[in-house]
């Protein structure tokens, strides 16, 4: 009876692989936790530390080039840069593009006035497996994710989100 005992051994190993691997996380996970340190060159060259903006409220926003919705948020995120940044507000963008090159081109089209840089399926792993664009994190003062928007986002209640946290001293 090889062939059962082939097929029960294949479904064992599938298993014992399976379990191995880690959880498929979910970003809302991060939820009221501390965000995800990580330090990066943004694709302008300068270094951006998330630790070292503790003290402001970050909206960190992974997105790419190729993304219709994204591409909808951006000159939101420009324009609340220029508005709240004197009140703390610092927007840091996780462009998922594979290659730089595209990712400046397209930041200097459309005058971003924020920190952009490339990330990576390591980076997207530590944000809860960022799966599908846009996703964005608002970042309390004290380094705690206080919200999570996934997808297409109604944008004036992730502006009354932000404002909240802006208030919150």
């Amino acid at each position: 009876m090889p062939g059962p005992f082939k097929m029960l051994c294949t479904i064992v190993l599938a298993q014992m692989f399976l379990s191995a691997l880690p959880a498929q996380a979910d970003p809302a996970e991060l939820l009221h936790k501390p965000a995800p340190r990580f330090v990066r060159r943004g694709i302008d060259g300068r270094r951006i530390d998330l630790a070292s903006l503790r003290g402001k409220v970050v909206l960190l926003t992974f997105w790419a080039t190729w993304c219709e919705p994204c591409e909808v948020e951006m000159p939101r995120f420009i324009d609340w840069q220029s508005r709240w940044s004197a009140d703390g507000l610092q927007i840091v963008a996780v462009s998922l593009d594979d290659y730089a090159d595209p990712v400046r081109a397209f930041a200097a089209e459309r005058h971003v006035n924020y920190p952009v840089l490339i990330g990576d399926a390591r980076l997207a792993r530590a944000y809860g497996g960022v799966l599908g664009l846009p996703v964005s994190f608002l970042i309390d003062r004290h380094g705690r994710t206080a919200a999570v928007f996934k997808g297409e986002t109604d944008l004036g209640e992730m502006e009354s989100a932000m404002l909240a946290v802006l208030a919150a001293k």
